[in-house]
């Protein structure tokens, strides 16, 4: 009987030894689980603010932004700012209470964002920059080969007069794309005396703008060669002023953007000649895959530049547009 109830004894000891021993690796195995899908269920969550999406440029990058969410399964939250300084500081503080896990900033004014940009970086945040710099600490900017889109409108320009006539500039606002696209185009025509600048005014960057301003020039110059224009929204006012001016056929129109309006003109075959296309689309998908970098440690430059392409009436049917 004694050795019966030992053996008993040893035999129930061993039962509770192998239940606790099951309901251990039970437990073990649930948290494991628990964790896999907590990471399955973690959704990188990316902030996008633009001057306006009033404009085709920054819609394109709103396209990027698309392309970037169905990439990585990611939340992207795009807003604009409609040229309000204010308002894109106060959507940089809301994607810093909303704790997105990176910010892209296409800066409205790249000073006065500073401070937003600062606060990012204090909290943690990448913050890349869209098509031009902002001061406060990015990480980097990622933007078109502003110098390069305006060689290459010079080029063509220069190419179409045989290195003689007379032309205009139509500028835009101080930022650096604009001087950039001013710098580029003046380094290629400097090298040709027998072009002359008879006009270089500012459009602001705008149709209504450009279009007062040319018929200025118009007026004011018989005989003009060529217009240079710094963006498509420009180009597309003064094509409207000499149109109304009945010198559809003096002059003709190089231009940078490639946007929508750039490629109905150049599809009807009349005085807009080409343009140097960007491609914004793609500096938001490059301007993540910079930022999931410096999540992860690795080192980037402070600049990347995204080549240009420059698009006539011959080549346009092979442009992809934005």
């Amino acid at each position: 009987m004694k050795i019966l109830k030992k053996f008993q004894i040893i035999l129930f000891v061993l039962i509770l030894s192998l239940l606790s021993a099951c309901s251990s690796g039970e437990s073990s195995s649930t948290s494991a689980n628990d964790d896999h899908s907590d990471d399955k269920e973690k959704q990188l969550k990316i902030g996008l603010t633009v001057p306006t999406l009033g404009n085709p440029f920054f819609v394109a990058m709103s396209k990027g932004a698309k392309e970037v969410a169905t990439k990585y399964n990611a939340e992207v939250i795009t807003v604009s700012a409609d040229h309000d300084l204010a308002k894109q500081t106060a959507q940089i503080e809301d994607f810093i209470t909303k704790k997105v896990d990176l910010i892209l900033l296409s800066p409205f004014d790249s000073a006065g964002i500073a401070g937003a940009v600062s606060q990012a970086k204090a909290a943690g945040i990448p913050i890349v920059a869209l098509d031009g710099f902002a001061e406060g600490g990015i990480d980097t900017v990622v933007m078109s080969d502003n110098v390069q889109a305006g060689r290459l409108a010079a080029e063509y320009l220069v190419e179409q007069l045989n290195g003689k006539g007379n032309i205009v500039i139509i500028d835009g606002p101080p930022v650096s794309a604009v001087t950039d696209r001013i710098k580029g185009f003046k380094e290629v025509i400097s090298k040709y005396p027998d072009i002359k600048v008879v006009a270089n005014q500012n459009g602001e960057g705008n149709r209504e703008k450009a279009l007062t301003v040319m018929e200025g020039i118009l007026s004011a110059n018989k005989k003009i060669d060529a217009v240079f224009t710094i963006n498509d929204e420009e180009a597309v006012g003064v094509q409207i002023a000499q149109e109304q001016a009945g010198r559809n056929d003096e002059f003709f129109l190089v231009s940078v953007d490639g946007a929508p309006s750039a490629v109905d003109a150049l599809n009807k075959g009349g005085s807009f000649a080409g343009t140097s296309a960007q491609f914004p689309n793609q500096m938001v998908i490059d301007g993540v895959d910079l930022a999931l970098k410096i999540i992860d440690g690795e080192k980037v430059d402070s600049e990347v530049l995204i080549p240009t392409e420059f698009i006539t009436q011959e080549n346009v049917d092979s442009y992809s547009g934005w």
